[in-house]
């Protein structure tokens, strides 16, 4: 049985959700699941924008023939190729023969490498060309790296959506709700979106800043993305979370305390550094064990916050793996402007602190505080007098 929405008069989304799917790319845990999205466009000629993962291709299937009825489909826009995207390729050209797929030359070729042999069927495009469909004339723009190389969006001109890719999306199943102004998305949704954005595309800030300049210069009324909510209300709102997002600047000003602790007397540490924050009257504060939150939390949180504390055991003289890993994705994300204060922790030959400290030195515009602590197997009553000046330095580095 079909599930469409319309999006508008001559716009459906006949994209399909994935709720047994439990990780994104078989890497990101999705306990909400996660939408693909594809739209049809019916004017003189028919168009649709991009297909689904082949998990969901029946529904995806079932969907655009109850949009279409009667008619074929003329044109398949490839914004694209991630396979979550481009695996139904080859059942929509066996089912429409005679569809004209348009794409870039990227995409051509990466089209090409995952064995789709379409030959003369292709229409190449470059920024700044255009195509009419009858009615509806769209613009395509290249947003290369925006997470793939051969990355385009789609500019409808004559509506003002925007068929943004991957970009704008976010993890979770629609559930119905196809609309941002459908859901409390600042509640329900915005976690998942920044989680999304951060460890999908996080790595490529100024390519992500290159395309807001663009659309900056577009008169948009609606976006389209891959996954998760169509926004046609409060835009400004999304954009400005992926102009944070994308130049690393923190959402909010608080302190997001990660600690590693074998046996919790890191742990022990952590949360009372986290007790004398709030009782000097920082309220924003949050407390996550690294062994038992998984990374692409970590990083979306990373994201958000403008101050970080790492409590760490030291383990083999080294970083505590964990943690190790966690700065590892830090690093490999881009992530840069925070402010970092350090707790380390050994019973013979505390080392951890120093390993942070040179870690995070090799990353852009980390800030790491002079003052830190450095423990011998767990805290003592003669220390709690440091634990305060630490965060005293917290809160005067936040003001």
């Amino acid at each position: 049985m079909y599930c469409v929405r319309k999006v508008n008069e001559d716009l459906y989304w006949v994209g399909a959700n994935d709720n047994r799917l439990a990780l994104f790319e078989n890497i990101h845990p999705i306990p909400r699941g996660v939408s693909y999205n594809s739209y049809v466009l019916l004017d003189e000629k028919t168009v649709l924008f991009d297909t689904v993962d082949w998990a969901v291709c029946r529904q995806f299937l079932e969907n655009l023939e109850a949009v279409l009825k009667d008619r074929t489909l003329d044109y398949m826009v490839i914004n694209h190729v991630e396979p979550d995207h481009a695996a139904c390729i080859e059942e929509i050209i066996l089912r429409y023969p005679d569809v004209k797929i348009i794409c870039t030359e990227k995409a051509f070729m990466f089209l090409n490498q995952f064995g789709f042999n379409l030959g003369e069927k292709v229409e190449k495009v470059k920024e700044g060309d255009t195509k009419s469909f009858g009615k509806h004339k769209v613009a395509f723009v290249t947003a290369p790296m925006v997470h793939w190389p051969e990355v385009m969006v789609t500019y409808d001109t004559t509506n003002g959506v925007l068929f943004s890719a991957d970009a704008f999306g976010s993890f979770g199943a629609l559930g119905g709700k196809l609309f941002n102004d459908e859901t409390a998305f600042d509640r329900d949704w915005i976690d998942d979106a920044r989680r999304y954005y951060t460890n999908i595309v996080g790595k490529y800030g100024p390519h992500v800043q290159a395309l807001l300049k663009k659309a900056s210069k577009l008169d948009i009324k609606t976006i389209c993305p891959l996954h998760g909510p169509v926004w046609r209300s409060n835009l400004g709102y999304f954009l400005d979370k992926y102009d944070k997002w994308s130049s690393y600047e923190p959402e909010e000003k608080g302190v997001m305390i990660v600690y590693a602790s074998m046996y919790g007397n890191t742990e022990s540490a952590a949360n009372s550094l986290a007790a004398e924050l709030v009782e000097k009257g920082m309220k924003n504060v949050v407390v996550y064990d690294v062994s038992k939150t998984h990374v692409s939390y970590l990083i979306s949180e990373t994201f958000k916050y403008s101050h970080v504390v790492l409590a760490c055991v030291t383990y083999n003289l080294k970083i505590y793996p964990p943690m190790l890993d966690y700065l590892e994705h830090m690093k490999a994300l881009n992530l840069q402007k925070r402010t970092f204060a350090i707790i380390e922790n050994g019973s013979w030959a505390p080392q951890s602190g120093k390993l942070i400290r040179k870690f995070l030195d090799g990353m852009k515009e980390m800030t790491v505080l002079d003052k830190d602590m450095s423990l011998s197997s767990s805290m003592k009553k003669e220390e709690l007098d440091l634990m305060e000046e630490l965060a005293d330095s917290i809160i005067q580095s936040i003001k």
